[in-house]
């Protein structure tokens, strides 16, 4: 699971099932970006099927940067500074900065982990509310396949 380290101010704020049970890296101690941002983090099957989803959409630019996990367990979406205080998505974590300590860095901010979609000059982070859609329906989509067997 992603997690940054509590030496940015961050918590995190869900604590369902896939929200436990990982060790949590530890963020650098320095970040370059210029917007500060939240952590959205979810299980890997979903949040691909998310980007996928969000990628085909109208808007094809509607999913900001995407951090991987070095084992691939998770995907972290960066989300604007605050989403963390009303995040309730079943499933998954958002880990709060309130802009003290991420922010969108050329390198992954979190130990362990890779870029799936790097960020790319002044390119948005995700839109919360976008976001939760995709990870409703790409959470429907997995149900609906694992029910056809």
């Amino acid at each position: 699971m992603l997690h940054l380290g509590t030496e940015t101010g961050s918590r995190t704020t869900a604590t369902t099932q896939a929200a436990t049970g990982a060790p949590a890296p530890t963020a650098p101690p320095a970040d370059h970006g210029t917007e500060p941002c939240d952590l959205v983090t979810v299980p890997a099957r979903q949040g691909l099927e998310a980007v996928d989803i969000l990628r085909r959409g109208a808007d094809q630019e509607a999913v900001g940067p995407v951090l991987h996990d070095g084992a691939c367990d998770t995907l972290g979406f960066l989300v604007p500074p605050g989403t963390a205080e009303a995040w309730d998505v079943p499933g998954s974590a958002c880990t709060q900065t309130d802009g003290r300590g991420l922010r969108i860095p050329a390198e992954p901010p979190v130990s362990g982990s890779g870029w799936l979609l790097p960020p790319e000059g002044d390119a948005p982070v995700t839109d919360p509310a976008v976001l939760r859609a995709a990870l409703d329906q790409a959470a429907r989509l997995i149900e609906a396949a694992d029910n056809c067997s």
